[in-house]
């Protein structure tokens, strides 16, 4: 079982893309579950991504185009830090 541990960027990002919509914050809530307890479950699709704010990290799938951005804490790799909820495209994507 990991720790998931929330970046300040974070909070803004689940605002602006999930929070209201119920059908995003239920997907959203499996998610997390679901990285919480293996980061590279299956219907997570995790893989590293470059990132416009970010960096390299990873990314998880939500929906289609909203994924989830992390990475393990290099002091402590149980603790997955959570960066942000972006899209995968379009205009106000987090991809490089």
């Amino acid at each position: 079982m990991y720790i998931l541990h929330f970046a300040s960027s974070f909070s803004p990002s689940y605002k602006a893309l999930i929070k209201g919509n119920k059908k995003f914050e239920k997907r959203a809530d499996k998610a997390l579950r679901l990285l919480k307890s293996n980061p590279f479950y299956p219907s997570l699709k995790s893989h590293k991504v470059n990132t416009r704010n970010f960096g390299e990290k990873w990314s998880s799938w939500i929906t289609s185009d909203i994924r989830i951005i992390w990475d393990f804490n290099k002091a402590e790799a149980q603790i997955i830090l959570l960066f942000a909820i972006a899209k995968h495209s379009g205009s106000h994507r987090e991809y490089k």
